[in-house]
C-alpha cells in the first residue's frame, strides 16, 4: 500500500507542472491581451484612448515581457509567496476574488454531491434488485430524462414555477435584504430556503448518470458465484447483497471524487449565470472573456490542481475499499 501511495504522489508533481504551463499558455492563445480588449471596448463606445496610459499599464503588468518571463512571475508568486497576481478587470488581488466566492461555491457543490448520493444510490440498488419491474422501468425513464435535459433548462423551469406558484424569485442564494448583510442565523436560514433549487438543478445530471452506473455494477455482481455461495451458506438476501456486491457498487461513488473537486471551482457556470449565483463559475467566464490573464490563469490552474488532488484521493479510497485495485488486479 505504501508503494502504491508513493507512486501516485510522485506522478502528481510533473502533472501539476505540466498543468501550470498549459493553464498559462491557454490564456495567451487568443490574439492580443487584456489591454487590446480594453482599447476595442473604448473605441466601440467612442472614448479616446491615451497611448501614454496604455504604455504605463503594459509596464506595470509586464505585458511586453516574453511569455516565459510572465509565466515565471506568475508561478513563482503562487508557489513561493502564495501571490496569485493582480486582476486587471477588478484591480484587486486575485486571491481575494477567489476566496470571496469559494465559500459559497463549496457549500453549493457539497450540498449537490450529498443530494446526488442520497438519491442515486438507493434508486440504483432498487433498480438492480427489481430488474425489469415497473419501478425499474420508471426509474430508467427518469434517469434518461435527467441525462437528456440540460441543467439550464431545468433551472429556467424551476424559476418559472417558483415565481408563478409560490410568488418568490428563485434567482440568487439570498433575498435582497440579506445579499450584502453579514453572516447571521437569519441569513443562513434565508440561504437554506433558496439553495434547494440550484442543488436540484446541478445534481440532476449527476444523479441520473450514477443511477445507471450503480444499477449496471450491481447487475454485474449479483450473478457472481461468491454471491450465490453467500446465499447457500444461509445469509439473508439483504445481507448477501449489502456485504458483497453493494461494496463493489460503491466504486463509482468514490471515483467521482476526482471530478467533484474541480466542479467546486467551475461551479456549474451556465446554471450559475441563469440563476444569478455568486459562485466562481461566472467570475471565471468573465475573466476568460476579458483575457484577464492572472485571474483566468489562476482559476484554470486551480481546476487542474483540484483534479489531480481529487484523482489522488479517489485512487487512495478505491485502494482501501477494493483490494483488487491496490494489488493491481484492475
Amino acid at each position: 500500500m505504501g508503494g502504491y501511495i508513493f507512486n501516485r504522489v510522485l506522478w502528481a508533481v510533473p502533472i501539476l507542472f505540466g498543468a501550470s504551463v498549459l493553464s498559462f499558455a491557454i490564456i495567451q492563445l487568443p490574439p492580443g491581451d487584456y489591454l487590446t480588449a480594453v482599447m476595442a471596448s473604448m473605441r466601440s463606445t467612442g472614448e479616446s484612448v491615451e497611448q501614454s496610459q496604455l504604455v504605463m499599464l503594459r509596464e506595470r503588468y509586464g505585458l511586453d515581457d516574453p511569455m516565459i518571463v510572465q509565466y515565471w512571475k506568475w508561478i513563482s508568486g503562487i508557489v513561493l509567496r502564495g501571490d496569485f497576481g493582480q486582476s486587471f478587470i477588478y484591480n484587486r488581488p486575485v486571491d481575494e476574488l477567489l476566496w470571496e466566492r469559494l465559500g459559497l461555491t463549496f457549500v453549493l457543490a457539497f450540498a449537490s454531491m450529498i443530494f446526488v448520493w442520497l438519491v442515486a444510490f438507493p434508486i440504483g440498488v432498487y433498480s438492480a434488485m427489481r430488474k425489469y419491474s415497473v419501478g425499474d422501468y420508471v426509474m430508467t425513464f427518469i434517469g434518461f430524462l435527467g441525462l437528456a435535459t440540460p441543467n439550464f433548462l431545468i433551472a429556467l423551469i424551476l424559476m418559472y414555477v417558483s415565481f408563478t406558484v409560490f410568488g418568490t424569485s428563485a434567482g440568487g442564494l439570498f433575498s435582497p435584504e440579506f445579499a450584502d448583510a453579514p453572516w447571521s442565523w437569519a441569513r443562513f436560514w434565508d440561504m437554506m430556503g433558496k439553495i434547494w433549487i440550484p442543488v436540484v438543478v446541478i445534481g440532476t445530471a449527476g444523479t441520473a448518470s450514477l443511477i445507471r452506473i450503480v444499477r449496471a455494477n450491481m447487475l454485474d455482481e449479483l450473478p457472481r458465484p461468491y454471491v450465490e455461495a453467500a446465499r447457500a451458506r444461509g445469509l439473508s438476501e439483504t445481507r448477501a447483497t449489502v456485504k458483497y456486491p453493494l461494496r463493489v457498487a460503491l466504486n463509482p461513488f468514490v471515483s467521482r471524487l476526482g471530478w467533484e473537486l474541480p466542479d467546486l471551482v467551475s461551479g456549474a457556470t451556465i446554471t450559475a449565470i441563469v440563476l444569478s449565483l455568486p459562485t466562481t463559475g461566472p467570475l471565471l467566464l468573465e475573466a476568460l472573456l476579458a483575457q484577464d490573464m492572472y485571474l483566468a490563469g489562476s482559476f484554470i490552474f486551480m481546476l487542474s490542481v483540484l483534479t489531480v488532488i481529487g484523482t489522488l484521493l479517489s485512487d487512495l479510497l478505491l485502494a482501501w475499499l477494493d483490494p483488487r485495485v491496490r494489488h493491481g488486479l484492475m
